[in-house]
């Protein structure tokens, strides 16, 4: 008897938990903006974007997020240049990982990003922004280091 009533506590904890997670979420308010990336080539592709501008914003970013349209994405602004870590933790999403300077060039792309992964995914260099696609839209569009992502966002016009 005992025992079963700490497995009905436990499921009772699991679940609150569960449920302050997703309300939480919902709690998050995330600006909405455009950019655009111009490929060497000359191609110009326009996203919708989310902000992630504060602390509260980076930290939660697209976790728990099941679905995202074909032509949208998550900015994070870290507000400065530096050395940058991401992880996959409670991420539904695989996703592209593009790592970007101040001046909007593109400094490192991480493809397909494994969803749920705690693998420390590394900005090999200071960055200022990362930008969260689905996984797959970097390859399909031809996006590559050194091309340019500009718009208001990013402080560069656009």
């Amino acid at each position: 008897m005992k025992g079963a009533l700490m497995a009905l506590f436990f499921v009772f904890v699991v679940a609150g938990a569960s449920s302050q997670t997703a309300q939480a979420q919902q709690d998050i308010v995330f600006p909405r903006s455009e950019l655009s990336i111009r490929t060497a080539g000359g191609k110009t592709y326009p996203f919708t974007i989310e902000l992630a501008l504060n602390d509260a914003q980076r930290e939660h970013g697209l976790m728990f997020r099941k679905q995202m349209d074909t032509n949208h994405g998550m900015l994070f602004d870290f507000g400065a240049e530096r050395q940058v870590s991401m992880w996959m933790e409670n991420t539904v999403l695989a996703l592209d990982m593009i790592f970007i300077r101040t001046d909007g060039s593109i400094a490192h792309i991480r493809e397909n990003a494994v969803p749920f992964s705690r693998d420390i995914i590394d900005s090999r260099g200071p960055v200022k922004y990362v930008l969260e696609l689905n996984a797959g839209r970097t390859r399909a569009l031809g996006i590559k280091v050194g091309d340019k992502v500009i718009g208001k966002p990013l402080h560069n016009g656009g």
